[in-house]
């Protein structure tokens, strides 16, 4: 069974802008009540206080995987569904439940190299699709919209929003990009939704000839100069949406701000690093009764930003949603005491000097494997000069610098820029 129209125009209705935070803590008491009191769940305790509830993380979501849904469906017979869809890549199959109620599964995709599974019944799809039309679509709402949508998998969450106003067209992240150009060409979205290197490439694509009005990235970390070379490529800003397989958790509003989704989700904040900002997301979403998401901890690192957003938003903002908490890579300050150096840093060195366009950096206990486009003496050169400054400017033993060719990956893997593959104390 399908989310019926109405659900879906019903969430699109009900959806509402909260410019008063004491308006919003109202709701969030109100939706937190009505979950706490009605889960449904084996795994979490029965208590009105958030408190009560302990925070968990991936790993112990999917060792209790049967005991937190609903259902009891186990974790062997919703990984076969999602496996069986991802080898077919029919994503239509549904899970049926001895009651007969029919179940969503999907994968998410895995960068943390866990793969986490998701359960989602036809009212909860009607719910985020009613909510993601109101948030992201371009006004007027009643104007036709033809949306393509590049993923590594498709899903009945994402085709829910289906219409006669609205035609959804799904794109396989598995295929060559240069298969999907003449159907691109020939849809000629009005939003075009892509992970941030998808659409970096289809800006570089020579024979890509659409006029989006919208562009929106998903699934990964926008870098500021990925994202002034997609704008500078389609004439139009690039908004992002924060969607994980726990939920719908931000969006970007009209004047480009990330902002949480708030009425959808309450988020706590497990600080990394006040001074910074950087925190990591611990969420309770109001509106999962078939999987339900209390008090999860991602493994995210977000940036807070407390100041005022033009477009009057009660909801938090946060300047930056920065890379995963597996990003923060083990250094050595001159005296050997433990440093955690953000993704960030090392970003901001790599991009510094215009030579290098592409580029990614992996650690390797005291080494850091560097992979450089283009790869030349010159990039070399740059990329240790860069990085020496800054291991000078936060008084940093320096890495070792071992420089290898990229490889080409595959579309479907997302891309880290910056990942800690073994910590400082093990060799390279």
């Amino acid at each position: 069974m399908k989310p019926s129209k109405w659900q879906i125009l019903k969430s699109f209705f009900h959806t509402r802008n909260y410019t008063e935070r004491a308006a919003l803590e109202a709701h969030q008491q109100k939706q937190l009540d009505r979950l706490l009191t009605n889960h449904n769940s084996r795994f979490y305790p029965h208590s009105a206080k958030l408190q009560d509830y302990p925070v968990i993380n991936k790993r112990i979501f999917m060792q209790h995987f049967a005991d937190i849904n609903a259902y009891g469906i186990s974790e062997k017979d919703a990984l076969s569904v999602a496996l069986k869809a991802e080898e077919s890549r029919d994503f239509s199959p549904v899970f049926q439940t001895t009651s007969g109620k029919e179940i969503t599964v999907g994968l998410s995709s895995g960068t943390s190299g866990n793969r986490g599974i998701f359960l989602v019944s036809p009212e909860e799809s009607a719910l985020w699709a009613g909510y993601m039309l109101k948030r992201m679509l371009p006004r007027p709402y009643l104007a036709r919209h033809s949306i393509a949508f590049f993923l590594r998998a498709n899903s009945n969450l994402y085709t829910a929003v289906k219409s006669p106003l609205i035609r959804f067209e799904f794109y396989d992240l598995l295929e060559a990009l240069d298969a999907h150009i003449p159907r691109l060409n020939a849809q000629k979205p009005t939003i075009l939704i892509a992970p941030a290197q998808v659409l970096q490439q289809l800006a570089q694509h020579p024979d890509l000839a659409i006029h989006p009005k919208k562009i929106i990235s998903v699934a990964e970390v926008l870098e500021p100069q990925v994202k002034t070379r997609i704008e500078q490529r389609f004439g139009t800003p690039v908004h992002q949406i924060y969607q994980c397989t726990e939920g719908f958790l931000a969006h970007t509003c009209a004047h480009g701000n990330l902002h949480l989704n708030e009425d959808m989700v309450y988020i706590e904040k497990d600080w990394i690093d006040r001074e910074s900002g950087r925190f990591a997301p611990i969420i309770t979403d109001f509106n999962r009764k078939s999987q339900p998401v209390i008090r999860y901890r991602l493994d995210d690192v977000l940036i807070a930003n407390d100041a005022p957003c033009p477009c009057g938003s009660a909801f938090a903002r946060i300047s930056a949603i920065e890379g995963r908490c597996d990003d923060i890579l083990d250094a050595r300050t001159a005296n050997g005491e433990p440093y955690a150096l953000y993704a960030d840093f090392i970003r901001r060195a790599m991009i510094s000097d215009d030579l290098i366009q592409e580029y990614r950096v992996e650690q390797h206990g005291k080494a850091l494997h560097i992979f450089l486009t283009p790869d030349t003496e010159q990039t070399r050169a740059a990329a240790t000069r860069n990085l020496d400054r800054l291991w000078q400017t936060l008084q940093l033993r320096p890495f070792n610098y071992i420089f290898q060719p990229e490889q080409t990956r595959p579309l479907h893997q997302k891309r880290r820029r910056v990942t800690k593959i073994s910590p400082y104390g093990e060799n390279p």
